[in-house]
């Protein structure tokens, strides 16, 4: 079988899932893709940074309608494309797809939700065994989270992280010293990068509700940019009722990209543009006009935090 990418982009645009074979394909042409990638891949502007997608596909459409397809438009996207939307099948083969077919136009870096055990519990396990019959799609696409890098680094000054900061990482090239291609343990450096969150009321580091990585404090977000060389650490992983929200006089910044999160948060959505010379744009929206998109009826979002 040969792979016909622009069909299958086309195919998706149209809402329209992979046939089983044509995604075992796929996920093979991305794993070598994506296996040679650093855990860090380095970026040049401009640039497009984008944060969590959670299977909300009509809400991608306009995210690249306003930010610019793929190719003309390059992108980072910082983790989280499945999950809790109706349509994470739907995002995720779309994403492969436009990597396989312009790698170099897109980087797809892990989020927490890219694993075996977090899509079992938050929708997408049972949305593959849904629209396909059985678990190999699942298959095939939990063994590509397990090859996504971790961050991007663009030009030398913005790191792009899903989570947040480790206390046990002190330099971005401790980053490329990681293990990468394995399911996420709750805890470790791995787990720290993928699941912590900036908070303004604490100093240091100090163990996370959530379960894993930390929350952790201004002081040490200044740190770790000054011993970088960084302007600013962007991350994702916490949703922004304004679509976007800036921690520690700008040191960190949070992109949420995913708006009226489950249908029923109310929030707006962002993408970061970053110019050539590192000028920042928030470009801000709301979700898709309901008439420009259909959901399933029978369907409740059962996969609330």
């Amino acid at each position: 079988m040969i792979a016909d990418l622009d069909a299958w982009v086309e195919k998706l645009r149209q809402k329209i899932p992979l046939e089983e074979n044509e995604l075992e394909l796929l996920c093979r042409i991305v794993k070598d893709l994506l296996m040679q990638e650093p855990n860090v891949i380095p970026v040049s502007t401009p640039v497009t940074v984008c944060g969590d997608i959670h299977g909300q596909y009509y809400d991608l459409k306009k995210l690249f309608r306003l930010g610019g397809d793929v190719p003309e438009t390059k992108y980072v996207f910082m983790g989280d494309y499945v999950d809790r939307g109706y349509f994470s099948v739907e995002c995720i083969e779309l994403f492969l797809c436009l990597k396989a077919r312009y790698p170099d136009r897109i980087v797809l870096l892990r989020g927490n939700h890219e694993g075996r055990q977090i899509t079992q519990v938050y929708g997408f396990y049972d949305e593959c065994m849904q629209k396909y019959g059985s678990t190999n799609a699942w298959k095939y696409l939990v063994d590509i989270f397990d090859c996504m890098s971790i961050a991007a680094l663009i030009d030398d000054k913005i790191l792009c992280v899903h989570g947040g900061l480790s206390p046990f990482i002190r330099t971005v090239d401790h980053i490329n010293s990681i293990y990468r291609f394995q399911e996420v343990a709750n805890e470790g450096l791995y787990a720290d990068l993928l699941w912590s969150d900036p908070e303004p009321d604490i100093e240091g580091f100090k163990r996370n509700f959530r379960g894993a990585g930390w929350i952790f404090g201004a002081d040490v977000a200044k740190e770790f940019n000054q011993i970088n060389g960084l302007e600013l650490v962007c991350r994702a992983h916490q949703m922004a009722m304004d679509g976007y929200q800036y921690f520690f006089d700008k040191a960190v910044c949070t992109v949420w990209s995913a708006p009226n999160y489950c249908y029923r948060s109310g929030n707006l959505a962002s993408i970061l543009q970053l110019s050539e010379t590192l000028e920042r744009h928030f470009e801000v929206f709301k979700e898709e006009d309901p008439d420009k998109r259909t959901y399933p009826a029978d369907q409740p979002v059962r996969y609330l935090l």
